[in-house]
């Protein structure tokens, strides 16, 4: 085991913005732990391996208490201080909300909110105790709109960055960063996942790569930044336009974007 590198843990690894986050780390010198839900996750983690550092993969469901506190434990097992820690799990479910299920929406926000705080607990009293560490918890430009046709998920995304600005205070004395990512529509299969695909505006637009969302949001994370907006100079405009439009504005043209055909 090469004790040397510093170790680090991605939740939601396996594929997307996660195993790009985790890709970043690796190419950084970082030993990586990856969790997913799939069997997709042991590949994912082989292919960190040619990267020169160990890599660790744990299947389980981010929607249980159960699976979060298997995978914080898979990782305290190593038996070495977490460096870096990325929260990235998240899923969304598209549509209208009077037409979408109701457990849909609760598993929604059991992997977004409840599986988001349950990893960030065990991982604030790990680094407190050793007093350092880096914490970067995925959001999404959507935290800073109204979401229509997609209104569980935009709220569990504003939980997260709002989660982020304020461990990032609490923790300031004890020389740990907190950095949020805000990504804009990214190259993965988060929109077709959702129920947005191809009939949908957002599932038509040209998407930003995630590779690429995945550099920012490393770099900002080693920099210690407060926020990362995760897109071009165009997702730029567009969370500054949300900080100045009225929420009805802005809620009715995220369902321009959003509503199916």
């Amino acid at each position: 085991m090469h004790t040397t590198r510093p170790l680090a843990f991605v939740t939601g690894g396996s594929s997307g913005i996660g195993y790009e986050l985790a890709e970043q780390l690796a190419r950084h010198g970082y030993d990586v732990a990856i969790s997913g839900s799939s069997d997709r996750v042991h590949e994912s983690a082989e292919r960190l391996l040619t990267f020169g550092g160990e890599a660790w993969s744990h299947q389980a469901d981010a929607s249980s208490y159960d699976g979060v506190e298997a995978f914080w434990r898979f990782v305290e097992g190593l038996g070495r201080p977490v460096d870096a820690a990325v929260l990235n799990v998240g899923i969304a479910t598209g549509g209208a909300f009077a037409d979408t299920a109701l457990e849909d929406h609760l598993k929604v926000l059991a992997i977004n909110v409840t599986g988001t705080t349950h990893m960030a607990k065990r991982v604030v009293d790990h680094m407190v105790a050793n007093r350092s560490g880096r914490i970067l918890i995925v959001s999404s430009i959507s935290a800073t709109t109204p979401t229509p046709y997609e209104g569980v998920y935009g709220g569990t995304k504003a939980f997260g960055y709002n989660l982020a600005e304020s461990l990032r205070e609490e923790l300031r004395e004890h020389g740990i960063s907190v950095t949020a990512l805000l990504p804009g529509a990214t190259d993965s299969d988060f929109h077709s996942n959702a129920g947005m695909g191809a009939d949908t505006p957002v599932g038509r637009l040209k998407k930003f790569p995630r590779a690429e969302v995945a550099r920012l949001g490393y770099e900002g994370l080693i920099a210690g930044e407060d926020m990362v907006v995760g897109g071009d100079q165009a997702a730029r405009e567009s969370l500054e336009r949300h900080l100045t439009t009225p929420e009805p504005v802005k809620a009715a043209a995220h369902a321009r974007l959003v509503r199916p055909d």
